[in-house]
């Protein structure tokens, strides 16, 4: 099957972020966030009418975070009442105090579980 190279690019750069230099925000390698979690998974079918409760975050849990039109994995590395760390397995370009979401996967897809403010991180310089 071919691709047009269109199509190729059109999905290798979905969530990039393109500017001058020191024009961006920061790009956070590890963000920490005051979260809030749904009650209940939305579109999920469970045995009973009730529709499945959603489980706290713990240390070691995989995440996705949508930042902006950027989706990246998360790994949480600490959790303390509605504040975790989250360490990010690609960089992401985004801003103190943006709102993020967060979905956990659940039976074979990502399921939006809540969404988050970013509150501080640790950040990487951009290559020239």
């Amino acid at each position: 099957m071919k691709l047009k190279l269109d199509q190729v690019l059109a999905d290798r750069l979905v969530g990039q972020v393109v500017g001058a230099k020191g024009h961006l925000p920061s790009v956070f390698t590890d963000i920490e966030i005051n979260y809030f979690l749904l009650r209940r998974l939305l579109g999920v079918k469970t045995d009973g009418q009730k529709q499945a409760k959603v489980r706290n975050l713990e240390v070691d849990d995989v995440l996705m975070v949508n930042i902006g039109s950027t989706a990246t994995g998360a790994r949480v590395v600490a959790v303390k009442a509605d504040m975790a760390r989250l360490t990010l397995t690609s960089p992401a370009c985004t801003e103190v105090n943006e709102k993020i979401a967060l979905s956990r996967r659940i039976d074979k897809h990502f399921r939006l579980i809540g969404w988050a403010t970013i509150k501080k991180g640790t950040t990487i310089e951009p290559i020239a």
